[in-house]
């Protein structure tokens, strides 16, 4: 299995000389099994440099798993270059919004309206499918199994364990280690507390044994406070989270978009050093725009 980063950085494009290294483009990842099949993590900025190496294999079958639907993960998708040639299939994966009633295929809807984009979905020329998923209910894209468990987010957010031939990958999308919002004097403290452990349960029971983690790790402990609730995990909860999972390799990733490369580097130095690696503990590494990981 192959991994290769197109966009690492989380809720806004942060193009420019002091983001060079690790690059700018928002979440974008793609996954390529031993049997060949295109597997697509979010559709962020990243997707657009992505879909202009596919010319080179047309005609092409994209699998995107949408995380959420917030921007930094779906606004790519509208330039996804296969969209505009016949012969290709784009197959969008995603959660049913209880909000609006609707499944995956708003995403699409919402996006390509003349108010927000010049072509419509009718006058391009790929076929569309759209795939509507449910928590912890597994589907096969060829040889692969593919399994969403759902995250921490202020929407709907799906993690997704990929499996394919005895190897696993799981991307978080953006999510926040669940937490108690009940103080320990409330009534509703140990009912709530209770749901809490389950729900961080059923994550790590997810996460267990993967090969690679690619978890948010948008804020340092430092940051967290004043971002509570925002929907987001820190360095220290991705190492937790890795630790207990077992997961070999971790990258951290959704990097904050104000935060340069140098910056990110010393931020990463000093979570190194406060989590010294022992036997058993995952390998560590900072996601970069266009690198590739394979195993």
């Amino acid at each position: 299995m192959k991994i290769k980063f197109w966009g690492v950085r989380g809720s806004i494009p942060a193009p420019g000389p002091k983001t060079v290294k690790y690059g700018g483009n928002t979440t974008c990842i793609e996954i390529r099994t031993d049997d060949g099949e295109l597997i697509i993590r979010d559709a962020g900025t990243g997707i657009f440099p992505l879909s202009q190496t596919l010319l080179a294999e047309l005609p092409v079958s994209a699998n995107v798993l949408i995380s959420h639907t917030h921007w930094d993960h779906i606004q790519g998708l509208p330039f996804f270059i296969p969209n505009f040639i016949p012969g290709n299939t784009l197959r969008l994966h995603g959660a049913f919004d209880p909000i609006t009633g609707q499944g995956i295929e708003q995403v699409m809807q919402v996006q390509l309206q003349y108010s927000y984009f010049p072509v419509r979905e009718a006058e391009m020329k790929a076929k569309f499918e759209y795939v509507t998923l449910a928590p912890g209910k597994s589907i096969q894209i060829g040889s692969t199994t593919i399994t969403p468990t759902l995250l921490n987010h202020p929407v709907i957010d799906f993690g997704y364990r990929i499996e394919s031939h005895g190897k696993s990958v799981f991307f978080t999308g953006d999510h926040e280690p669940p937490y108690n919002i009940y103080d320990p004097s409330d009534a509703s403290y140990e009912e709530y507390q209770g749901f809490i452990e389950e729900k961080k349960q059923i994550i790590r029971t997810a996460i267990q044994g993967v090969d690679v983690l690619i978890a948010d790790s948008s804020y340092t402990e430092d940051e967290y406070p004043a971002k509570k609730g925002w929907g987001h995990g820190t360095f220290d909860t991705s190492v937790q989270l890795a630790k207990e999972a077992g997961a070999k390799v971790l990258y951290f990733t959704h990097h904050e978009p104000t935060r340069s490369d140098d910056a990110l580097e010393l931020v990463f130095q000093d979570v190194l050093s406060r989590h010294p690696r022992a036997a058993g503990d995952p390998e560590y590494r900072l996601a970069r725009e266009g690198e590739s990981f394979e195993f």
